[in-house]
């Protein structure tokens, strides 16, 4: 509609708007801390390169992010915001499927309801754009030969190390990391918190994605900046850092996004917070109360526009 400069421009513009909004309202999420890591999330360099070659990763991360806020105060809204996360399915299987078992332990139907409507509404309108989209697709999907792409992805290294013809072999690691998330969910069943216990979750979905780039690992920065945020370690924020100039740098060197020099990255971003986990940490303020980190109300009257009784905390 708008020519290719026009329309590069507000795309990428729509890219860096999601990328400074989901850094913030996860400031928002995380009670406010009075610092500026939030910035470690803005500066991420998957994020960054998101930004740059117009990668749609970063229209994911808000809907996940969206969820997180709304899941308990607006549960059929949170539902409705899983929709952009859609758009990259694949990264999302590990927390698909704990998803699904926590909306029938907890009984949270509005959240399966709110992502059945947005579903049929997106299916409807593309539907009625194009009666053909559906089969063009699969087409498309059937002849695009992406399977035969060298990714620097876990799953695809897995699968070309032991026998590059067996498609299967991809989505082992997916099934393994499924199974792992539903025993993690299923231990803490009764106190399951998305903001706290869902940062494991969603590094280890990225870990064990059937395939997946550089740029999707921007899903990576809620659960980053919940460690950063907690961690009294200046050495640990100093290595998150680093670890993105790194990767900035070897894109500036001309490494291509298909090399297995980015391999590390994913695995990096587990291990960096699972060692901010186990080191000393401190609580984001006084809203982390007994593992649940609980909006003030403040921020519930300011986001959902309702009023709270002053004892709600």
């Amino acid at each position: 509609l708008l020519g290719l400069r026009a329309g590069g421009f507000l795309w990428s513009l729509a890219l860096l708007a999601s990328l400074v909004a989901s850094a913030y309202w996860l400031w928002q999420l995380f009670g406010r801390p009075d610092n500026q890591r939030y910035l470690l999330g803005v500066s991420f360099a998957p994020a960054i390169i998101c930004v740059l070659i117009g990668q749609t990763s970063l229209f994911v991360l808000p809907g996940y992010v969206l969820f997180l806020r709304l899941h308990r105060s607006r549960p059929f809204w949170a539902g409705m915001t899983l929709w952009l996360c859609t758009l990259k399915p694949h990264l999302f299987l590990a927390i698909g499927v704990v998803l699904i078992a926590w909306v029938f332990v907890s009984r949270s139907y509005r959240v399966l309801a709110g992502a059945a409507v947005a579903l049929t509404v997106s299916c409807l309108v593309t539907y009625f754009m194009d009666h053909e989209a559906w089969t063009q697709y699969l087409s498309m999907m059937r002849g695009s030969g992406i399977n035969q792409e060298a990714i620097p992805c876990i799953s695809i290294v897995f699968r070309q190390w032991l026998s590059p013809k067996t498609i299967g072999l991809q989505y082992v690691p997916a099934v393994l990391g499924c199974g792992w998330a539903l025993n993690y969910f299923w231990q803490r069943r009764r106190t399951w918190d998305w903001v706290k216990d869902g940062n494991l979750l969603a590094l280890v979905s990225i870990c064990v994605a059937p395939y997946s780039w550089i740029t999707d690992q921007a899903l990576a920065i809620p659960a980053l900046l919940f460690g950063a945020f907690r961690t009294r370690s200046q050495v640990l924020l100093v290595i998150l850092a680093a670890a993105s100039v790194v990767i900035e740098g070897e894109l500036l060197s001309g490494v291509a996004f298909a090399s297995n020099l980015y391999l590390w990255t994913a695995p990096a971003w587990l291990a960096w917070y699972l060692v901010t986990c186990a080191g000393t940490s401190k609580p984001l303020n006084d809203c982390l109360v007994s593992g649940m980190i609980v909006a003030p109300d403040r921020e519930v009257e300011d986001f959902c526009g309702v009023k709270t009784p002053r004892d709600s905390r």
